[in-house]
């Protein structure tokens, strides 16, 4: 089948795309608001930028009401921390995701716990495995969405799962999303050697 994207509806473009692009990782956000309260939200439009400097992207979609907390916490102190999320914590994590009003924080309707940064002000989450500590760089301002593009400054990762700057992905156990409420883990891996020349 085929589709014009310019003639369907926002739903169903997004419907496409999710169903589409998969599976995709999930960064799950903390940012402060200006009263102090921690923000906590998932996002899986989300990558890896650059890893010289190491820059994360997120795109945080708008609603019919403007940004989200997380993109106007993150533009308002430049600072914020990406968890990776694991099968331990995606419970948790999916609560989070409940739309609140502003100045609410997510966390409560969780039994997460919150640890300082070493490098900004914004705490994260002890139970992740694996977080990165971000200061913003670039904001795209998108007619949907916010992209953001931030730099790593600190990671703090679980002693079990490195050795040799190698990531143990079978420890690690991340989660990624699928389409609707669907998500999945990482199932059989294979090996394929690139070519040399």
């Amino acid at each position: 089948m085929k589709f014009e994207a310019s003639t369907l509806s926002a739903k169903d473009n997004y419907k496409l795309l999710i169903g589409s692009i998969i599976p995709r990782p999930i960064a799950f956000v903390t940012t402060q608001g200006e009263d102090g309260t921690v923000n906590a939200a998932p996002f899986s439009f989300f990558t890896v930028a650059s890893s010289s400097p190491p820059q994360l992207v997120i795109a945080v979609q708008r609603t019919d009401q403007g940004q989200k907390d997380t993109a106007r916490n993150i533009l308002a102190k430049q600072s914020y921390v990406i968890h990776i999320v694991s099968e331990e914590i995606v419970d948790a994590v999916n609560e989070t995701a409940a739309p609140l009003a502003y100045g609410e924080s997510e966390l409560e309707r969780t039994d997460l716990t919150l640890v300082d940064s070493d490098a900004i002000e914004v705490p994260g989450i002890a139970e992740a495995k694996i977080r990165f500590e971000m200061r913003l760089t670039q904001h795209v301002e998108l007619e949907g969405a916010d992209l953001l593009i931030g730099e790593v400054l600190r990671y703090h990762v679980a002693d079990e799962l490195v050795e040799s700057f190698r990531i143990d992905a079978a420890g690690l156990k991340a989660v990624a999303r699928l389409a609707g409420n669907d998500y999945a883990t990482i199932g059989k891996t294979f090996t394929i050697a690139r070519p040399t020349k």
